[in-house]
């Protein structure tokens, strides 16, 4: 049997959303639209993250990661922003490399959440705590990180009894979670409801983000797709509104096509919508990116087309008594 939590309705979600790094044809990362993507991300209510996979963080250098850290912290002005913890390759105690890099970001004014790394991908439960204990020495909030396989080969999946346990670190506010499984996401929020009800799950199961409906936050790729359909997605959830449903039922649509395999080639498919959407010059991923067809690009206008008049509805609408009123039960 497969537990299922309850459903939360009229709950508020906080939605981070992974910004895509474009590129331009000749293979340079383009900067100045990447930083616009950053600040619709703000204007549409969401939370930015940055240096994520989204952001193709493992295809960076060192050296590129500061440098899109650095801007994000220039243009936040005090606004939240989340940007990852990536240490894959680096030489040193793992320990001591994610609490340095953690430090950076914090110092930067944003959030830090933990990408795994091949040197912990095995460790079991009491190394995994004490390096986040160390971690929690460093900065006094931050996010943990569980990636599938399907991402990154470097990717881990907490067992649950390491992710509870990984609750008594009081300076760990939040985990995103990206095994694409409901079972193991829907055990996560009955350990957390137990334990510790303040703990945010976000989600990263861009195969499943109705999750929303039982608990889970988000951090997602796909939410780069659209901001503003998912903030009116998550608006319209808060206010008891029926449209979450439709709206929901087309970005998910959007990410069954975007998330197939191979998975990494969601960010080019990302490129693709948003040029589609008038927001990117070029559709080109990192040179070292996975592609999709052309062929998806018709289908992809169709999604784009009816999201944006979703969108438009959702927002034009006048709340009623009845979307204001308090939840039954």
């Amino acid at each position: 049997m497969i537990p299922v939590p309850p459903l939360r309705p009229r709950r508020p979600i906080d939605g981070i959303s992974a910004v895509l790094l474009p590129f331009h044809a000749d293979g340079r990362p383009d900067r100045d639209t990447w930083a616009s993507l950053v600040e619709r991300t703000w204007a549409a209510g969401l939370t930015p993250a940055v240096n994520m996979d989204t952001g193709y963080a493992n295809l960076l250098t060192a050296a590129e990661r500061s440098d899109f850290l650095a801007e994000a912290g220039r243009m936040a002005r005090g606004r939240r922003f989340v940007a990852g913890t990536y240490v894959e390759g680096l030489e040193g105690d793992p320990a001591v490399l994610y609490a340095r890099g953690a430090a950076a970001i914090h110092a930067a004014g944003g959030t830090p959440i933990l990408f795994p790394c091949s040197a912990t991908q095995h460790w079991d439960r009491d190394r995994t705590v004490g390096l986040f204990r160390a971690v929690g020495e460093a900065v006094p909030r931050f996010l943990g990180f569980e990636l599938g396989t399907m991402f990154v080969p470097f990717g881990r999946i907490w067992d649950l009894d390491t992710f509870r346990a990984l609750l008594d670190v009081p300076q760990l506010v939040g985990a995103k979670h990206s095994s694409l499984s409901r079972d193991l996401e829907w055990r996560r929020l009955a350990v957390r409801d137990a334990a510790r009800p303040e703990f945010a799950v976000y989600t990263g199961n861009d195969l499943a983000i109705d999750l929303v409906q039982w608990g889970s936050d988000y951090l997602l790729g796909l939410s780069a797709f659209h901001v503003e359909a998912f903030a009116a997605r998550d608006r319209a959830w808060a206010a008891g509104d029926g449209r979450f449903f439709e709206l929901n039922d087309w970005l998910q649509y959007l990410g069954m096509i975007a998330f197939r395999a191979p998975v990494p080639a969601y960010k080019h498919t990302c490129a693709q919508f948003l040029k589609l959407r008038g927001l990117l010059p070029c559709d080109a991923p990192h040179p070292r990116g996975a592609r999709r067809p052309d062929s998806d690009l018709p289908l992809l206008a169709d999604i784009a087309a009816k999201l944006e008049a979703l969108t438009a509805e959702a927002a034009s609408a006048v709340p009623t008594t009845a979307d204001s009123a308090p939840p039954v039960g």
